[in-house]
């Protein structure tokens, strides 16, 4: 099955009360993030997608589970994120209030790879970690802490200079 960039919603739902559950392909894309590149896994996600027409627009569900690739935001080791997509959307066209207006429908064809894409990045969590409980990297030498014995990383630090002055005085 082709993944849907684009969907006309007239044809789904052509007047008020129609409505369609619609099992689709979507390819939501890839995301940077921290400088960092993170893909969904697979490219081709399944999604469904419920199209409702209302007196005067559309009101839209869409659904799906993804998993992104990429490093981790502590280790930079290899981090994969489950994420469950929920997301709704209102189209009502003759209307001035902005929450009413879809930025993904215009002129009654939905931009569904631009609402798929935009509703995983909302979706993420805050940070992408190889593990719940990712340790990090050391700050003075740069090595992963998530494999290292206790204490193997602490390093002498030099005295700070501010204080110099005050290490004469002893």
């Amino acid at each position: 099955m082709a993944a849907y960039q684009t969907i006309e919603l007239a044809r789904f739902a052509p007047s008020p009360g129609d409505g369609r559950r619609l099992e689709l392909e979507l390819e939501p894309g890839s995301f940077e993030l921290g400088g960092h590149r993170y893909d969904a896994e697979p490219a081709e996600i399944p999604a469904r997608l419920e199209v409702s027409r209302t007196a005067s627009g559309y009101a839209l569900h869409l659904s799906f589970d993804a998993h992104l690739d990429g490093p981790c935001m502590r280790c930079l080791g290899d981090a994969r994120a489950a994420v469950a997509v929920d997301s709704r959307e209102v189209d009502q066209p003759g209307t001035d209030d902005e929450e009413l207006r879809s930025p993904y429908v215009t002129e009654g064809e939905l931009d569904l790879a631009a609402w798929a894409h935009d509703a995983l990045l909302l979706a993420l969590p805050q940070q992408l970690l190889c593990r719940p409980e990712c340790a990090g990297l050391c700050p003075v030498c740069g090595e992963s802490l998530n494999d290292a014995a206790p204490g193997a990383h602490d390093h002498p630090r030099e005295p700070d200079p501010r204080w110099a002055k005050l290490r004469e005085l002893q």
